[in-house]
C-alpha cells in the first residue's frame, strides 16, 4: 500500500517530468473500487483517490482525451462535463443514482457497455460515447448538454430548445462556463 501511495502521490500523467499515461492506466486497472469503498474493522483502507475526494484533471487528462477521442469529440468539453458533473471524483454518487465521473445514470451505463461506473475508464468511455450521442441527435453543445442533463426526450418535448428546467438551464451554463474556460 505505502508503494502505491508514493506511486500516486508522484504521479503526473502527460507531463515532461511526470510518468507516463500508460502507467497511470496500469495503476487504474489495479485498483479495486468495490474492495476498497468500505470500512474494515473501523478502519478506513486506503484509497488512492483519497476519502472520496477528487482527482486532479491533469491527473484524468490523458483518460479524458482517450475516451473524446474514440468518441469522436473535444477532449475540453469532455473535461467540462466532469468538472460539473463529479468535480472529477470517480466515486461520486448523486441522490437520483447516477455515478462516476460523469454521473451515469444504471441503465444509461448498462446500454453504454459500462459494467462498473465506478471505474474512471469505463465511466469516461460511457460518457463521452453519450455525449457523442446527444451532440449527433441535437447538433448544438448546449442542447446536447441540455439532454445530458434532463435527457433527451425533456429537450425534444421543449420543441428542442433547453428545457424551462431551472437545474438543466443553470447546469449548461455551467459546462459552457468551463468549457469556454471562464470560471462559473
Amino acid at each position: 500500500m505505502e508503494e502505491l501511495q508514493a506511486r500516486i502521490g508522484q504521479l503526473k500523467p502527460g507531463g515532461s517530468t511526470g510518468a507516463p499515461a500508460a502507467e497511470f492506466e496500469q495503476m487504474l486497472a489495479e485498483w479495486r473500487p468495490n474492495e476498497m469503498s468500505g470500512d474494515i474493522g473501523g478502519a478506513r483502507p486506503f484509497n488512492p483517490f483519497g476519502g472520496g475526494a477528487a482527482l486532479q484533471s491533469s491527473h484524468l487528462k490523458p483518460l479524458i482525451e482517450r475516451a473524446a477521442g474514440e468518441a469522436g469529440i473535444d477532449a475540453k468539453l469532455l473535461e467540462a462535463v466532469v468538472s460539473a458533473e463529479s468535480g472529477f471524483d470517480p466515486r461520486a454518487r448523486s441522490r437520483a443514482g447516477a455515478m462516476g465521473l460523469t454521473q451515469l445514470m444504471p441503465d444509461t451505463a448498462r446500454s453504454l457497455g459500462v459494467t462498473d461506473p465506478f471505474d474512471p475508464v469505463q465511466n469516461l468511455n460511457g460518457g463521452a460515447k453519450y455525449l457523442a450521442q446527444m451532440l449527433g441527435r441535437f447538433g448544438s453543445t448546449e442542447l446536447a448538454l441540455a439532454a445530458y442533463n434532463a435527457g433527451p426526450g425533456r429537450v425534444e418535448q421543449a420543441g428542442n430548445q433547453i428545457p424551462n428546467i431551472t437545474e438543466t438551464q443553470a447546469y449548461v451554463r455551467k459546462v459552457m462556463a468551463y468549457y469556454q474556460g471562464a470560471p462559473s
